[in-house]
C-alpha cells in the first residue's frame, strides 16, 4: 500500500507526483531581481525518473492501456530529446513492455548512454536537437516508419491529448494547493507544450486572471529539451492564444542563469530552467502580491557536455584550454547576427539557391560536411579558412551563402568574406540543421 506520509510505496511507480505527492516548490532569494514580486520555482527532477517527462510517460501509456492500444508485451515507439524516453523506458521496464527511441546525435551524450543503460533500443539519427514533426529523415519519421511495422505503437507526445492531460490532472492541482490559490504567473519552457498547456488550463479554471507565459529559445540554440519560435511553430501542440505572453531568450542567457541557480540559490538545475527562469525575470513585472511559479524541468547532471561548451572554466584540467576569446570578435558577430542585411532565413535561402545557384560556403568541420551538406557547397572549415581561400568568387558581388550546423560559426564567415570585399555576403539563420529540418536537398561526400 502506498503511504506518501511515510514514503513507503509498493513499486517505484508509487512515487509519480499528484497533488497528494507533489514535487517540492522553493523560494528562490539569490537571483532574483525583484524587490516584491515572489518566484517559486517547482523542482521536477524529484519525480520518480528524474524530470517533468515522468508525468507526460506515465500519462501516455496510460491512456493507451486504456484505449487498448497498449497491451501485454507491447513493443512501444517514441521520438525523444532524452527526458519522455527515459521516464518511458522505466514505466516500460516496470510493466513489461519495450521501447524504440529514435532520437539526434545533438541530444547530449549522458542522456543517449542512459537510455540505453535503461534498455531503450537507441536509434541515433541526424536531426535537430528536438526532433522536428516536418523532417522527412528526423526522429518523428522513423519512429512513424517504425510503428507502422506488426507489434509497434507509437505513443506520440508531440500531438497526443494526453501529454497536456498529465498537468492538467497533477501539475495544475499541485500548484495550486501548494500556493493555496495564490499563484498569479505561472511560467514554462516550451518544447511540446504540454506542461504550459496542461497547467495553464487548470490554473486558469481556478481563476482566469493567472497568467500563462511561456518561454523558448533563440534560433540555433543548444539548450536540449525546447524549441525555437520556428520549430514550435511545427508542433501540434503549440497554442499561443491560450498564453498571455511569450519571450525568446538567448542561448548564453540560459546557461549562465543555470550557473547562478546551481552556485547562488544551491538548486541542482538544468538549462531549460534557467531559460525558463530568465523567461520569468522579462515577463513579470515586480509587483506586491505577485505570485511565480516556474517550472525547472530537471537537473543539471544530464547536461555535462553542454554545459562546457557555454561555460568557460569547467573542462578537465587535463583537457586542452580553450582558444581565448576575442571579445571584440563576439561583439562583431553579434552584431551580424542582428543585421537582416547580413542573414537570412532558411526559407529564403532555399529559394535563392533554387532560383540563382549562389556560392556557397560550408565552415562547418569536414567530417559535418562530409555527412550531408547543401548541394554544390563549398567545404571550407572556419579555423581554416584564413589560410586556404582559394576558389571563391572572383566577382566581389557574387552572391554568396555562408552556412554551419545551426546558424553560429557562418556568421563569422561572413564577418571573414566581407573583410576580403564581398559585398552581396549573407549568413543562413539555423545551417544546415534548419535547412534538413525542412525537408530541402542535402548531398553527402
Amino acid at each position: 500500500m502506498n503511504d506518501h506520509g511515510l514514503r513507503v510505496y509498493d513499486s517505484i511507480l508509487g512515487l509519480l507526483s499528484s497533488a497528494d505527492n507533489p514535487t517540492p516548490l522553493v523560494r528562490l532569494n539569490r537571483v532574483v531581481p525583484f524587490q516584491d514580486t515572489q518566484v517559486y520555482a517547482k523542482l521536477e527532477w524529484y519525480n520518480p525518473f528524474g524530470a517533468v517527462k515522468d508525468r507526460v510517460a506515465a500519462s501516455l501509456v496510460a491512456d493507451g492501456e486504456e484505449r487498448q492500444t497498449v497491451h501485454t508485451h507491447q513493443q512501444l515507439v517514441e521520438p525523444t530529446s532524452g527526458n519522455t524516453g527515459m521516464a518511458l523506458a522505466m514505466i516500460a521496464n516496470a510493466k513489461g513492455y519495450t521501447l524504440t527511441t529514435p532520437l539526434s546525435i545533438e541530444i547530449p551524450l549522458e542522456k543517449r548512454t542512459m537510455l540505453r543503460f535503461f534498455g531503450a533500443d537507441v536509434v541515433e539519427l541526424e536531426d535537430t536537437l528536438c526532433p522536428a514533426p516536418g523532417a522527412p529523415e528526423g526522429a518523428i519519421a522513423k519512429a512513424m516508419e517504425i510503428a507502422e511495422r506488426p507489434g509497434f505503437h507509437m505513443l506520440n507526445q508531440y500531438a497526443n491529448e494526453a501529454n497536456p492531460d498529465a498537468h492538467y490532472k497533477t501539475t495544475g492541482p499541485e500548484i495550486w494547493r501548494q500556493t493555496q490559490g495564490k499563484v498569479t504567473h505561472f511560467v514554462a519552457g516550451l518544447g511540446t507544450c504540454g506542461t504550459i498547456g496542461g497547467t495553464g488550463r487548470f490554473l486558469k479554471e481556478q481563476r482566469s486572471a493567472v497568467q500563462v507565459l511561456g518561454v523558448h529559445p533563440a534560433e540555433g540554440h543548444d539548450i536540449p529539451g525546447v524549441r525555437s519560435i520556428r520549430q514550435l511553430q511545427q508542433t501540434q501542440l503549440f497554442r499561443p492564444a491560450e498564453y498571455d505572453g511569450l519571450v525568446e531568450i538567448q542561448n548564453q542567457d540560459a546557461f549562465e542563469l543555470c550557473l547562478r541557480l546551481n552556485r547562488e540559490e544551491s538548486i541542482i538545475a538544468g538549462p531549460s530552467s534557467g531559460m525558463a527562469l530568465a523567461g520569468a525575470f522579462e515577463l513579470v513585472p515586480d509587483e506586491p502580491g505577485h505570485l511565480v511559479v516556474v517550472i525547472f524541468p530537471d537537473s543539471a547532471f544530464k547536461y555535462a557536455s553542454s554545459v562546457v561548451k557555454h561555460l568557460p572554466g569547467l573542462e578537465a584540467r587535463t583537457a586542452k584550454p580553450a582558444a581565448p576569446r576575442n571579445a571584440l570578435l563576439d561583439t562583431m558577430v553579434e552584431n551580424v547576427r542582428g543585421n537582416a542585411d547580413l542573414t537570412i532565413d532558411v526559407d529564403a535561402a532555399h529559394a535563392q539557391w533554387q532560383a540563382q545557384r549562389p556560392f556557397v560556403l560550408d565552415v562547418r568541420p569536414s567530417h559535418e560536411y562530409q555527412e550531408a551538406h547543401i548541394p554544390g557547397a563549398v567545404s571550407r572549415p572556419l579555423a581554416e579558412l584564413a589560410e586556404h581561400h582559394s576558389g571563391l568568387p572572383g566577382d566581389l558581388d557574387a552572391p554568396i551563402l555562408s552556412v554551419c550546423q545551426r546558424g553560429n560559426a557562418s556568421l563569422s564567415g561572413v564577418l571573414f568574406l566581407k573583410s576580403l570585399g564581398y559585398r552581396n555576403v549573407r549568413s543562413i539563420t539555423g545551417g544546415t540543421l534548419a535547412w534538413r529540418e525542412k525537408g530541402f536537398a542535402t548531398d553527402a561526400a
